[in-house]
């Protein structure tokens, strides 16, 4: 989502300049006195008045002067519903993943139900689960014969990983692959998808 401005906010009885930023997920505020992380599930009543964006959260009223076209900006991406994983990895009933390796991981399991095919050759992409690096070795050579041009590798975020994204680039690139796009999966997990050029 994305988006960062500077402007006044009144939150209770503060008010003060603060570095506002709209994430996926949520609301920060960071300012002197005012420091905040709201979830957007707890945000209720956003609407734009004049200039100013306005909302309660957790039983306090909220206000930040963005200007009458951000406002607006702000007010549409909070109220526009995020990608759910399946829509984020191009996956569903009429585009079927072929996976690699096993699925222990709630938010994709969730993410591929009614999404997925037994048979290589009908996949419009493969969702390779790597832990390892035979795993890559493996999805590697699976892709070579499969007609769909794009795969997502899964592997495990930061120190827990035995193979990370970077070890995982260079392999790709190094194989004809490009990385085009990358989606968080859940807290242990995030994919990137890579295509043949």
């Amino acid at each position: 989502m994305g988006r960062e401005t500077k402007g006044l906010c009144t939150l209770g009885p503060h008010t003060e300049m603060v570095k506002a930023l709209l994430e996926s997920t949520a609301i920060v505020l960071r300012g002197p006195v005012i420091k905040r992380q709201i979830a957007l599930v707890e945000v209720v009543g956003a609407r734009v008045e004049g200039d100013c964006l306005r909302f309660e959260a957790e039983g306090e009223a909220v206000t930040l002067e963005l200007g009458a076209e951000e406002a607006q900006k702000w007010l549409k991406k909070m109220l526009t519903p995020a990608p759910t994983l399946a829509a984020k990895l191009g996956v569903g009933p009429q585009s079927k993943a072929y996976v690699l390796g096993q699925v222990d991981d709630a938010a994709l399991a969730q993410a591929l139900v009614g999404a997925t095919t037994r048979r290589p050759a009908d996949a419009a992409v493969l969702v390779a689960i790597v832990l390892e690096e035979t795993a890559l070795t493996e999805a590697i050579a699976l892709h070579a014969g499969m007609p769909c041009p794009a795969m997502w590798v899964v592997h495990l975020k930061g120190k827990a990983a035995v193979i990370g994204d970077t070890a995982i680039r260079k392999r790709l690139r190094d194989s004809g692959y490009m990385d085009n796009k990358t989606s968080a999966v859940s807290e242990r997990f995030t994919a990137t998808r890579y295509a043949r050029r």
